[in-house]
């Protein structure tokens, strides 16, 4: 039986290979072009330089090719390894990487290390405030009003028996787990379950506060899966909100939130909620309708991240890990709705 014999690889086949790709749309050649990524460089540096050791040993990945390697696990939301060989397979990541075939590639431990380093120093947090600083500059987060709302974010399933359960609601930690250290790696006791629609869920919120007109995210909480929406308006709220409307579902109603919302010199702008004995009158309906007018396009954002990210789901163990991952999904969704709004760097 005889064989096609494979063609000789040509010099201009890997650029004729990217060029026919950026015919195609490839998000990621935007995101280069207008994206500033250096902006970055001094919040990663100053938080994770650290003094060389001696000599030898491999040359550390630079940290805004590590970071870019982050958010582009977050838009795929990809493992670690497949990170790795994705990398490895596709010329369109590497290009948006400034990597060629000849250059080495972050294996999926070198790609873990450098999250949890961003973890432990809180550098997720300041390069979200970084990139919202950018946002200012060219006025696309404005001062009109706010949408709060949360979305469900899942974790691997826990095949717990009752009992360990039970300890863990409680907040404590199995016993027995105690003496098996890599079964205890592999369990997340700061997940909880949670019901919406009728059906339960394990992880934790991701609480955003977006503004009404761009739809971008400007602040962000996470907490486990059981707690209610309510319950963390006070921190999503800044006194720079004061004087503009506050848009959120019938979950945020209720007493409490209203004197929080009017301590910050809000106007409250959250849906009304009936009740058994005292359902809505016709007139708290229409007004309900007009609101969501605004308040769905909170919508939008978890939207976009179920759809265009690859969805709501971590693969974490712990709150703070799943903390960091949340935070980088946040970024991401900004940076991408940035484009859509036509930011360019400046």
């Amino acid at each position: 039986m005889k064989y096609k014999t494979t063609q000789a690889r040509g010099l201009f086949d890997e650029e004729f290979r990217l060029e026919k790709l950026s015919r195609t749309n490839d998000p990621l050649v935007k995101l280069n072009e207008r994206i500033n990524w250096e902006v970055f460089r001094p919040v990663l540096e100053g938080s994770l330089a650290k003094e060389p050791k001696g000599k030898g040993g491999c040359r550390p990945y630079d940290y805004v090719m590590m970071f870019k390697v982050l958010v582009l696990q977050r838009y795929y939301n990809i493992a670690d390894d497949k990170t790795e060989f994705a990398i490895l397979d596709r010329l369109s990541f590497m290009r948006f990487l400034n990597l060629t075939l000849s250059d080495r590639v972050p294996d999926a431990k070198t790609i873990w290390n450098f999250r949890e380093q961003l973890r432990r120093n809180g550098v997720i947090e300041k390069l979200f405030d970084r990139f919202k600083e950018e946002l200012q500059k060219r006025h696309l987060l404005a001062t009109e009003g706010k949408i709060i709302d949360a979305t469900i974010v899942e974790v691997p399933i826990q095949r717990n028996s009752r009992e360990e359960n039970k300890e863990i609601r409680e907040g404590r930690v199995p016993q027995q787990w105690h003496d098996k250290p890599h079964k205890l790696s592999r369990k997340d006791t700061d997940a909880r379950w949670t019901k919406k629609g009728g059906k339960s869920f394990l992880g934790y919120k991701n609480h955003v506060k977006a503004d009404t007109k761009s739809k971008l995210i400007e602040s962000y909480t996470v907490t486990d899966a059981s707690v209610h929406d309510s319950m963390v308006v006070g921190e999503l709220l800044k006194e720079s909100d004061g004087g503009q409307t506050l848009h959120a579902d019938s979950a945020y109603s209720g007493e409490p939130v209203a004197e929080v919302v009017a301590e910050y010199h809000i106007e409250n702008q959250i849906h009304e909620k009936g009740y058994r004995n005292n359902p809505l009158k016709e007139e708290q309906k229409e007004r309900n309708r007009e609101k969501s007018r605004i308040r769905a396009r909170v919508e939008h954002i978890f939207g976009f991240m179920e759809n265009s990210m690859g969805g709501c789901f971590v693969r974490t163990i712990g709150k703070s890990r799943a903390v960091a991952v949340i935070g980088l999904m946040n970024f991401t969704y900004n940076i991408f709705r940035a484009l859509q709004l036509g930011f360019t760097a400046a």
